[in-house]
Formats: C-alpha cells, structure tokens, sequence
C-alpha cells in the first residue's frame, strides 16, 4: 500500500530555483558515522532538497526519516541515490523505479547489475558512483 507523502516532508520540486535536485537517499540514517548520513547533511548544505526514506525512525539534516516499508508515493524525484546493499534491494527495486527518478546513484557497495539493467530498461539513467565524491567535485 502506496501512501502520499507532503510535499513539505518530501522537499518541494524535482529542480528548484537554486538548480538543487530533488534526492531520494534510500537507507536514511539517523547515524552519523554511516554514509546516508553524511550525504544528507552534504545535499542539504549543497541546496538539494533531500527526502530520506529508511526502515528506523528517526530525523536526519531536519527532515523526518520516512518509512521505506510503507512506500510512499513520492512525485518529483529527480535522483535516487542508495545506501542499501544488494541482497536488500530486491523487494524495493520496483517500487523505486516506479518514482521515475531521472537517475539512480550505486553509491560504493551497493552496485547491483540486475538492478541497474530495470532501471536503464525503464529509461532511467544508472551510475556507479560516490555521491558525497559527486557532491564535493561539482559533478553531482
């Protein structure tokens, strides 16, 4: 069951004024010695409105930590970045590229080639890629 989520819990536009990207970071985390963390600190900073989604509650670069497991319909999403490993991913690859993300990020750890290969099948651009690394030389 697909829930709708605000668009101030989900950020507000898929490109905003300030040329930001709407990101998904799909393994939120309330840890800060975890990447996803770090990430949605640096994405913030850097004028990307963030929508975290992860499976323990919580708040992260003052955005609440969304339910993952529900899968909440989320419009707009211009990157998906992850921070989940492969064996994990098999139950949410549908459901996010359903969200018709403009590209999704593997960050290190999480590559995934039969999930890469739906994507790319579904018109979505894939990279494997550190999006903190992304972030800190212009490319993100």
């Amino acid at each position: 069951m697909q829930e709708q989520v605000s668009e101030k819990a989900a950020g507000e536009e898929r490109e905003t004024g300030r040329g930001g990207k709407k990101t998904l970071i799909v393994g939120a985390t309330t840890n800060p010695e975890r990447y996803a963390y770090l990430a949605a600190h640096r994405l913030t900073e850097h004028g990307h409105p963030i929508v975290p989604l992860g499976i323990k509650k919580g708040e992260v670069a003052g955005h609440p930590i969304i339910d993952l497991r529900k899968k909440p319909k989320i419009e707009g999403i211009d990157t998906i970045t992850l921070y989940i490993g492969p064996r994990h991913q098999a139950e949410w690859m549908d459901y996010l590229i359903s969200l018709k993300p403009r590209r999704i990020i593997f960050n290190p750890g999480t590559e995934n080639e039969e999930f890469e290969k739906k994507a790319r099948e579904a018109g979505i651009k894939t990279e494997e890629a550190c999006t903190l690394v992304l972030l800190s030389t212009g490319q993100f």
